[in-house]
């Protein structure tokens, strides 16, 4: 019987015949904790008693979700991650350096990876073919100081996805569409492993969207093969020697398998207070927004920022509607000056932040007044999640969030392109 993604990369990492359901200790090929999670991270590191990292250059420390520090205690927080990383030696990213998981997209995680993250989004990576997923601070402190964690090898869901996106469709609208289908926890610690000749024709930037919002279905990973694509990405980021072919094999034996026709989907929208709570854009009309955010580790890298340039070039921002726009990189933010969407969105009216999280947490940056509505890109929409309780945010793609801010109103894309 041949072995699903999670067994096949699993089975290398812990060296051994690993199946759905087995146990196995495998070894952890990158570590990292962000600015909310890492001094936690820190303290159980210490409290454990360990004295040294097991790998200092597999381990990551970033400084994104308050970045800039919004109060004195964030700004404290970041000076614990600064201190443990000059006395470790490990990796630490300055403030606008970007989202930790789009920088370990980028510039860390390879095909075939163990990848462990204190933050639940560590998912994202698993576009690249590794089996990438979020823990507890005790974990991961854990994993810093051992180099290894105990896992067990999830079922897989197989998700198959066939035929071409109509227009103002795409990943971030197949994603909820997926989730609304399935329900928040119709994939409690099972791997969601995406294919058909859809995804095989993805470019990188959809395939980190889907991953990213695997765990929105309670998935333990979301995992794409490893192919050309794949390489093209790592080559054109620099790492050439990190590309290695990583597929299921044809006899896998899956828990269950979802058949998608991507031509019959439509813009959809997630409505407040949960991700599944999903409806079409255009049953949305006349629903008014007073804040559009587009970025986040969703959908704030270079094609996301194009998609919406492209709708809002000379036009104008709803007068009653703010758009905040944050790259997820400073590469993507870098790359989107060059190509000119950065100009085009201010022109058009929105604030750009620096690359980051941004408002996505509600800890800075975009807080919500009471009883607002926000049209958000990111992945996440439960109540209090942008800083106010009283607010409601519905999620959307880009083409949806930048038609909305045109209007005002959740708007159907195609309405305007």
């Amino acid at each position: 019987m041949g072995k699903t993604l999670a067994e096949k990369i699993l089975s290398q990492k812990s060296g051994s015949d690993a199946r759905a359901g087995d146990i196995v200790i495998a070894k952890v090929d990158l570590v990292f904790a962000q600015d909310t999670t890492g001094p936690l991270t820190v303290r159980q590191f210490q409290a454990s008693g360990f004295k040294r990292l097991a790998n200092p250059q597999q381990i990551a420390l970033f400084r994104d979700h308050a970045a800039p520090s919004p109060n004195s205690g964030l700004s404290n927080d970041h000076i614990i991650l600064h201190q443990f990383a000059r006395q470790t030696g490990c990796l630490i990213y300055a403030i606008g350096e970007g989202i930790c998981h789009q920088i370990v997209a980028e510039s860390l995680a390879k095909p075939g990876d163990v990848i462990i993250g204190a933050d639940s989004h560590t998912v994202t990576a698993g576009g690249l073919g590794a089996f990438a997923t979020g823990m507890g601070s005790t974990d991961t402190a854990i994993a810093f100081g051992l180099g290894k964690t105990w896992l067990q090898v999830p079922q897989s869901i197989k998700i198959v996805v066939s035929g071409n996106f109509p227009e103002g469709v795409g990943a971030k609208d197949l994603i909820l569409h997926l989730i609304g289908q399935i329900g928040a926890d119709g994939a409690t610690y099972k791997a969601l492993e995406f294919g058909g000749n859809t995804v095989d024709n993805m470019s990188m930037s959809p395939r980190f969207t889907i991953a990213n919002m695997a765990v929105e279905a309670g998935a333990k990973v979301g995992l794409f093969a490893a192919d050309k694509t794949t390489q093209q990405y790592l080559d054109s980021q620099g790492r050439s020697n990190h590309y290695q072919p990583v597929a299921s094999d044809a006899d896998a034996a899956y828990a269950q398998t979802i058949s998608i026709d991507a031509a019959n989907l439509e813009p959809t929208v997630s409505q407040p207070h949960t991700v599944d709570n999903i409806a079409l854009a255009r049953e949305l009309k006349g629903t008014k927004v007073q804040q559009v955010v587009i970025g986040t580790c969703t959908n704030g890298r270079l094609d996301d920022l194009a998609i919406a340039a492209d709708i809002l070039k000379g036009k104008k921002t709803h007068h009653e509607t703010r758009l905040i726009v944050v790259p997820a990189s400073r590469q993507v933010m870098l790359e989107a000056i060059t190509d000119g969407y950065i100009q085009t969105l201010i022109e058009a009216g929105a604030v750009i932040l620096p690359p980051g999280c941004g408002p996505c947490l509600g800890l800075h940056q975009g807080v919500l007044g009471d009883v607002e509505s926000c049209l958000s890109t990111a992945n996440r929409n439960f109540k209090g999640r942008m800083g106010n309780p009283n607010a409601f945010i519905y999620l959307g793609s880009p083409a949806t969030a930048a038609a909305s801010t045109i209007t005002g109103e959740i708007t159907d894309p195609r309405e305007v392109m």
